[in-house]
């Protein structure tokens, strides 16, 4: 299985590339390829997919590593 990295974007979504599967809390797969984007806003009407509603809604989050939350 290839490595899945998560990159968390600056006042936006989170970039997940690699070898993905993606299961709804029933258990059912959604569609994807090797690169998706995941809403970290709560306001993409795509949830749990990015549709770029946080730059709409003004979502502001710096994280970085070693910092706690």
């Amino acid at each position: 299985m290839d490595r899945v990295v998560i990159k968390v974007r600056e006042n936006g979504p989170l970039l997940v590339r690699g070898d993905i599967e993606l299961v709804d809390h029933e258990g059912r797969r959604f569609e994807v390829g090797d690169d998706i984007v995941l809403c970290r806003c709560g306001a993409s009407e795509r949830r749990p997919f990015c549709d770029g509603s946080h730059r709409r809604v003004g979502f502001a989050s710096t994280c970085r590593a070693g910092e706690e939350s």
